[in-house]
């Protein structure tokens, strides 16, 4: 069973998080394990695998980044060991991005390092306002129209992770 099935909601990027919350609390309810304390070890064992499932779930689709790696993992387009091909604008774009990173470490200049934390962060805004909009999109879509959204919501996935790792640099960088 899958999180979305316990919580009888569509598999979708945007759940209602009223929704999550109170199903959340109803299945806290009805699978506490002190109100199974008198059953049989079985039974004990089987609510607690429920409430174990119940919290999970809810840590995952509460958070916006958790759900989006559950949905493209469930919808079978994350692959162990995938080597995923980003597009080439993107990694050209990135390379000039990691040359500056590379300049900067061997000629420190605060004003260059902060050009270039608002450059990356203009380029995560970029991404985040598109996997808004496709997410929308793939959300209101009927299913057999869905793949193609789910296709750009994965290599949004990709950027951003390539995204986060030059972040982590100038991070470091910065400190």
């Amino acid at each position: 069973m899958n999180y979305f099935e316990l919580y009888e909601l569509p598999i979708g990027f945007n759940p209602d998080q009223q929704l999550v919350k109170k199903k959340f609390y109803e299945l806290s309810k009805k699978y506490h394990p002190d109100f199974y304390i008198n059953e049989s070890q079985e039974k004990q064992d089987e609510v607690l695998e429920l409430s174990t499932l119940n919290n999970k779930a809810f840590q995952v689709l509460k958070d916006p980044q958790k759900r989006l790696h559950y949905i493209l993992n469930l919808k079978g387009q994350l692959v162990e060991g995938e080597n995923y091909a980003l597009p080439q604008s993107f990694l050209l774009e990135m390379m000039e991005v990691n040359e500056a990173l590379m300049d900067l470490e061997f000629d420190p200049d605060p004003a260059k390092l902060a050009e270039l934390k608002t450059q990356t962060e203009q380029i995560e805004k970029e991404l985040a306002d598109e996997l808004q909009s496709l997410t929308l999109a793939y959300d209101s879509a009927a299913e057999e129209n869905q793949e193609s959204a789910l296709k750009a919501i994965k290599d949004i996935y990709y950027r951003n992770k390539y995204l986060y790792r030059i972040k982590e640099s100038l991070a470091r960088m910065a400190s």
